[in-house]
């Protein structure tokens, strides 16, 4: 039967970029001075009121947005330092803080490192102009070397680069030369994600309007198989659907999500998963600000889970990992076995090659990772 683990995780979203990009759907806004020091103080006063829970055990600390060294250094110094306070001092912890290109000066770097931050996740997305420009990113190709150097230079132990396949216009060999260029810069970890066209962006909007056109399915299909031969040649471990790592620089904290474990979220927009309850922060800054510091919830959704509920979400995150569902472990949290429980999801994936039962994991093959979306739906 499920038990109650301890709470390893926090994830704190800081919205604010530079500007938007056509792509994006996460709660973000452009950068305002005057938000700046209430936001970063409501964040700290969230923080607080979960640090005194005593199943909080944190082990990994992720700090994304938007693009949080968008933030005035001090505050920057501010919001980091006090995460790492709340870290269990014997804690080795993985502390990772998003990064876009050309956002990191030396300066910036030496605040992340003096505030114990250890891994860098850099958004690349492309190495090719024109891909970025549909993007609607906002710095060069060159800027991503430059802030690997950064990051480097100042002590940084991990980066991780991410990449973005099926760009309009995009092309298996400009793709193979984007992760040719990230190789070049000795990452531990690279995540490759296929670019959506999620409602109510611009990038959608222009696709409906005809402005683009999306990759050819199969095309979109032959650069994630370039990404797996690629970089496992190179030596990455593919150990989720997007994500490859150097062994050993694996990203404990989405290891967490994708094993369905409880985190804390902290921010505007940012969700959570404690207690059985699953819970996202109102999408608004001022709303966000004015609920906490009034010592109000800023919880704006809530829902508790069953037993099925849990099960099923437990087993669609997991078969996103390329080990699949670990049955014992299923057992220990359920109380059944995941080939008995989902007995017809998985015969049915099973018989049409989708999906592999071994006596001690259920996971995607090769063709199934391709199909992946239509097949994890199945479980939930």
């Amino acid at each position: 039967m499920t038990t109650s683990a301890p709470v390893r995780a926090v994830y704190v979203h800081v919205p604010f970029c530079r500007r938007r990009c056509g792509y994006c759907d996460f709660y973000s806004v452009e950068f305002d001075a005057a938000a700046a020091g209430p936001l970063v103080e409501a964040l700290l006063r969230e923080l607080d009121a979960y640090a005194a829970r005593p199943d909080l055990s944190l082990e990994t600390v992720y700090v994304g947005g938007g693009t949080p060294t968008t933030l005035p250094l001090e505050l920057l110094r501010r919001l980091l330092g006090r995460l790492r306070q709340v870290v269990r001092p014997d804690a080795q912890i993985e502390f990772t803080v998003e990064a876009n290109p050309a956002t990191v000066t030396p300066e910036t770097a030496q605040v992340l490192v003096g505030c114990g931050v250890n891994r860098a996740s850099i958004g690349a997305q492309s190495f090719q102009a024109c891909e970025l420009a549909v993007l609607e990113r906002d710095h060069a190709p060159r800027q991503v070397a430059e802030t690997v150097g950064v990051c480097r230079a100042a002590g940084i132990e991990q980066v991780s680069l991410d990449l973005m396949f099926a760009i309009p216009g995009q092309t298996l060999e400009s793709w193979r030369a984007s992760l040719g260029a990230a190789l070049a810069l000795g990452p531990e970890h690279v995540s490759c994600y296929c670019l959506t066209y999620e409602p109510g962006t611009r990038l959608r909007r222009q696709l409906e309007a005809g402005v683009l056109s999306a990759v050819d399915p199969e095309l979109d299909a032959a650069m994630y198989e370039c990404a797996i031969d690629t970089l496992t040649a190179a030596g990455f471990r593919h150990y989720e659907i997007s994500n490859f790592a150097l062994p050993g620089h694996e990203c404990r904290h989405n290891l967490v999500y994708w094993r369905n474990e409880p985190y804390v979220g902290i921010g505007p927009a940012a969700a959570g998963f404690l207690d059985g309850v699953r819970y996202r922060n109102v999408s608004d800054i001022a709303a966000y600000i004015r609920a906490v510091l009034a010592g109000d919830s800023p919880r704006a959704e809530t829902e508790r889970l069953g037993l099925r509920q849990r099960a099923g979400e437990s087993a669609m995150l997991e078969l996103r990992l390329i080990e699949g569902i670990e049955r014992e472990r299923f057992r220990q949290r359920f109380d059944a076995d995941p080939v008995a429980f989902f007995h017809d999801a998985v015969r049915r994936h099973q018989q049409r090659g989708l999906l592999e039962v071994t006596g001690t994991h259920v996971r995607l093959t090769r063709a199934g990772l391709l199909l992946a979306d239509r097949v994890v739906a199945d479980f939930l």
